[in-house]
C-alpha cells in the first residue's frame, strides 16, 4: 500500500545520500524540507537545484531534539541522513540518533535512517547477503553502528514508524569525503594525480547515488516496508582498475592513482584524523560484502541500476563542470 507523503524533511541535506534524496523527492512533487546547519550551504545547494518552489531551507542542530522537533513539523517522513566523521563516530553517533528519534516520537512521524553494511562483519560464504544475515560486526564501527540499530529499533519510539536502508560504498557528483571513491573520482576529473583506498584488483559492490535516491524514496511510500532492514544494492560488483580506466576515460586525463592501504593510511592520519579511522575497515576492499536486491524486487519491482560506465562518466562530467564554476 502506498502512504500519500506530502510533505519530507530531509536531515544532513547537503551530504552525499541527503542532496540526491532531495533532487528524488522534489521531482516526485513532494514538498522537502532541507535541515543543515550552516544556512550558507543550504542557500548554495537550493541555487544548486535552481531554487525550486517545493524546497525550504531550515537551519539547527541535528544534536538537538527541539531543533529537528521544530523543523519537521507537518511533515509525513523525516530521513536521516546526517553522519559524523569516522573518527567521531563512537562518541557522537548514539547522540545523535537519540536526538532524532525523541523528535520524530513526539511528532509521531515516520523516520528512514541511511546507513551502510558495517554491521554485518565479515562475509561468510553466501553471497549477495539478504537483510536477514546475522550481524556480527569485529570493528569498533561496525559495533557502534549495531548499537544505533538496536536504539533506533527500541520499543521506547512506540509512536513513531521506521526504517534503516543500508548501502555499499557509493558514488556520483553528489558523492563527498564521505564516499571512499569521492576524493578518487574528483583527482581524476582534475586530471590531478589520486589515491584509491585499498584493494584495486578485487571487485567490489557500489551503488550509483542517484540510483539508491530512487529505491530509498520507492519504500518510503510504501506501509509495509517500515519496521525493517531494507537492502539497496548496486549494479554488480566492479574493481579499482575498472573504475579508474572508465573515469580517466570519461575525463580524457591520465594522471596515476595510487593505491592506498594500512601503512599509508596511517601515515595520512598524522595529518587528516579520519584516515587512520578508514584503516580497520580495509577488510572490505579484500573481501567485500554484497548485498541481495530480492525483497526490494519482491515489493516494488526491477532495482535501477545504472551501468557503471555511465554512472561513472556522468560523475565526472558533473565533477568537471562543478571544478570549472570554482575557477
Amino acid at each position: 500500500m502506498h502512504n500519500h507523503v506530502k510533505k519530507a524533511v530531509v536531515l544532513g541535506a547537503t551530504g552525499g545520500t541527503g542532496t540526491v534524496i532531495i533532487a528524488e523527492l522534489l521531482k516526485r512533487g513532494i514538498s522537502t524540507v532541507a535541515f543543515g546547519r550552516a544556512l550558507p550551504k543550504l542557500e548554495q545547494f537550493a541555487a544548486k537545484l535552481g531554487n525550486p518552489a517545493g524546497l525550504s531551507l531550515k537551519t539547527g542542530d541535528v544534536f538537538k531534539a527541539e531543533d529537528v522537533f521544530m523543523a519537521s513539523q507537518g511533515a509525513d517522513v523525516i530521513f536521516h541522513c546526517a553522519s559524523v566523521p569516522y573518527h567521531e563516530m563512537s562518541s557522537k553517533l548514539l547522540p545523535m540518533g537519540e536526538a532524532v528519534m525523541e523528535a520524530a516520537n513526539r511528532l509521531g512521524t515516520r523516520i528512514i535512517a541511511i546507513d551502510g553494511i558495517y554491521p554485518y562483519g565479515r562475509r561468510k560464504d553466501e553471497q549477495p547477503i539478504s537483510e536477514d544475515f546475522p550481524k556480527n560486526p569485529h570493528t569498533k564501527k561496525g559495533k557502534v553502528k549495531l548499537e544505533f540499530e538496536r536504539m533506533f529499533f527500541s520499543p521506547r519510539w512506540s509512536r513513531t514508524e521506521r526504517m534503516i536502508v543500508r548501502l555499499p560504498d557509493y558514488y556520483g557528483a553528489a558523492a563527498n569525503e564521505a564516499s571512499y571513491l569521492g576524493s578518487t573520482l574528483e583527482a581524476i576529473a582534475a586530471g590531478k594525480p589520486g589515491m584509491f583506498v585499498g584493494n584495486m584488483t578485487v571487485p567490489r559492490e557500489y551503488v550509483y547515488l542517484p540510483d539508491a535516491a530512487v529505491m530509498i524514496v520507492e519504500l518510503a511510500l510504501r506501509e509495509e516496508a517500515y519496521g525493517q532492514n531494507w537492502n539497496i544494492p548496486g549494479a554488480g560488483t566492479i574493481s579499482g582498475k575498472e573504475i579508474v580506466r572508465l573515469a580517466r576515460a570519461a575525463s580524457g586525463r591520465s594522471k596515476p592513482v595510487i593505491p592506498v592501504g594500512a601503512f599509508g593510511l596511517s601515515l595520512l592520519g598524522l595529518f587528516v584524523p579520519v584516515m587512520k579511522e578508514i584503516v580497520e575497515m580495509l577488510y572490505l576492499t579484500k573481501e567485500p560484502l554484497r548485498l541481495s536486491g530480492r525483497k526490494y524486487e519482491r515489493l516494488v519491482g526491477p532495482i535501477p541500476a545504472t551501468s557503471f560506465e555511465d554512472g561513472i562518466r556522468e560523475t565526472i562530467q558533473a565533477i568537471q563542470s562543478r571544478q570549472a564554476k570554482a575557477k
